[in-house]
């Protein structure tokens, strides 16, 4: 008979597999596209009939933020303006695809792009409206960034990482509503954006149709490091 102690002690001691998922974010339109790569086929090539996040597992001593940074390049060619962890998920029998094999946890990032970074024919920007048939694990991941990057939209300045060094509150403004999904309140914005002091003004001017030139302005960080401003959002 098998010897069931050896059996559950092989288990308890098998070695865990990890994942690095990361998804990338930039404008396009008026919603926010996630870049996507052609999976692996079973015969070990890329088809562009299926989709999956950009995904690896941590090489050697490589932390998990050194990880993302490298897929996040391999695929943009340079590292996002802005890259942090969004969640970990986990469990014995997760689905997965792109080549990291049977991972039990993946730790998702998600970046911001401004430009949408480099283009080739293994990857492509889709729109969050239009994703195609993912993994539920990928899936599950691209849900958990954008619920982790709106819930910082008001705390950390990641919408300025998505606007050139220096641009008009309309500009400002169209990326929060970009990353919340939803529409502002132009007047409440901009008090609320004068009372953070997240912005200057600058000399110079832009001519927007045939309205009068807009000011620009750029983002002014904090002077203390324990600074904490945020904005207050009032929703249409």
């Amino acid at each position: 008979m098998p010897d069931r102690t050896t059996s559950a002690r092989s288990a308890a001691f098998r070695p865990l597999t990890l994942a690095v998922d990361v998804v990338l974010l930039t404008p396009r339109g008026n919603e926010l596209a996630v870049r996507l790569v052609a999976a692996d086929s079973a015969r070990g090539t890329r088809s562009r009939d299926r989709w999956s996040l950009p995904s690896d597992a941590p090489r050697g001593d490589e932390s998990l933020d050194d990880t993302a940074a490298r897929v996040a390049r391999d695929v943009l060619g340079a590292v996002p303006s802005f890259l942090e962890q969004s969640a970990a998920v986990g469990g014995a029998r997760r689905p997965t695809d792109g080549g990291t094999g049977a991972a039990q946890v993946s730790v998702g990032y998600f970046g911001l792009v401004p430009d949408g970074g480099r283009s080739d024919s293994a990857s492509d920007w889709v729109g969050l409206s239009e994703l195609p048939s993912l993994a539920v694990r990928h899936r599950e991941e691209i849900d958990l960034a954008v619920a982790a990057m709106r819930a910082r939209v008001d705390q950390q300045p990641i919408a300025f990482r998505l606007l050139p060094p220096s641009f008009t509150l309309s500009e400002l403004q169209s990326v929060y509503e970009l990353l919340l999904g939803r529409r502002l309140h132009k007047a409440s914005f901009r008090r609320s954006l004068h009372a953070s002091a997240l912005v200057e003004a600058t000399d110079e001017w832009r001519s927007e149709g045939r309205g009068r030139p807009a000011q620009l302005f750029r983002y002014a960080p904090p002077r203390r490091k324990r600074a904490k401003r945020g904005i207050r959002f009032d929703l249409l």
